[in-house]
């Protein structure tokens, strides 16, 4: 396999990008000055043709735009014409358009599994589309439940209320959101709970997730990014002031951080899960002592990472990619 590599990235629009603050810029900077070449595109120029309609332009393609890209603020990214991109052509498809994890983000797996692998007519995406899929980042993490704080996954009212019964101060989390939206922390007396279930199952099928309150979310939620389930390293989101969530997206602030003991033996007990299912770039979420996520859809913190650390997390992560591939 040649040296150089044909890259299709899946995202939002890169025109949009904080080049400062976003992973997959990362991702497309160490890609480029590896000498590989990056075409992007957004999810909804997907497709899958079959029959005779896979003679032209392949299987599964995309409406995709070769691209170059530079930390230049303003003028960070200049596209060539928009063509049809056979994805079995490329080498690489990055997969990381942000959630929510709804039908949407659930069909683009299905329809990457038609591409995915290595070798002549496969393209690896990353991460593995099916692992993602049986992965969802709320739900992933129950699988190790000596990790987490007590937790409840739940439709019922009545097992939602018997839960903050016994643990007094939680917080209610939506399962497929993202960057903090939609979590509420219920502290004891609140009167609010039954209102917040009711207009929540009011428009939703889905069930919550109840977590026990950790006050050591003040001093911070930590995300350890791991690449191929090792960890190298971390940052702090300290939530601001008059805040229960420490999503960036909401006002956190990134501060450096050590990984400690427990947080290496968090890692040591979910790796070989992440390494062996193909989720080569994944980030967790450590409120104390606890894990609360795992997140394998679109992970961040690469650059901030990299400020604090002075490492190019964004090389490691190429490294093991291109190590699958035997470059």
């Amino acid at each position: 396999m040649a040296s150089s590599l044909r890259v299709a990235v899946q995202m939002d629009p890169l025109e949009q990008v904080d080049i400062n603050g976003d992973s997959t810029f990362a991702l497309m900077l160490e890609a480029q000055a590896r000498g590989h070449k990056l075409w992007v595109y957004p999810v909804t120029e997907l497709s899958l043709a079959e029959g005779g309609a896979a003679d032209v332009g392949g299987r599964l393609r995309a409406r995709a735009r070769p691209v170059e890209v530079r930390r230049q603020k303003g003028d960070h990214a200049t596209f060539g014409e928009e063509e049809t991109l056979s994805l079995a052509d490329t080498d690489v498809v990055l997969m990381r358009q942000d959630p929510p994890f709804d039908m949407g983000y659930i069909t683009a797996t299905h329809l990457l599994e038609h591409v995915h692998g290595v070798g002549e007519g496969r393209s690896l995406v990353v991460n593995d589309p099916a692992a993602v899929r049986n992965a969802p980042e709320k739900l992933l993490v129950t699988h190790f439940p000596h990790l987490m704080p007590p937790t409840l996954i739940a439709w019922s009212p009545k097992e939602i209320e018997a839960f903050r019964d016994v643990h007094k101060d939680i917080i209610v989390k939506p399962l497929f959101g993202n960057g903090g939206a939609g979590i509420f922390r219920i502290k004891p007396g609140d009167e609010n709970l039954k209102s917040l279930l009711e207009m929540h199952f009011a428009r939703s099928r889905e069930p919550l997730m109840i977590q026990r309150y950790e006050p050591a979310v003040r001093q911070g939620d930590k995300r350890i990014i791991l690449v191929d389930g090792q960890p190298i390293g971390a940052i702090n989101r300290v939530p601001a002031e008059g805040e229960a969530r420490s999503n960036m997206h909401v006002g956190g602030r990134a501060v450096r951080v050590d990984l400690t003991e427990r947080d290496r033996e968090i890692c040591e007990a979910i790796g070989p899960y992440l390494r062996d299912n193909g989720l080569i770039f994944t980030g967790i979420d450590v409120i104390g002592n606890w894990l609360t996520e795992i997140n394998v859809t679109s992970p961040t913190g690469l650059q901030e990472l990299d400020r604090f650390d002075g490492i190019n997390s964004a090389g490691l992560i190429w490294d093991a990619i291109e190590r699958r591939l035997g470059v």
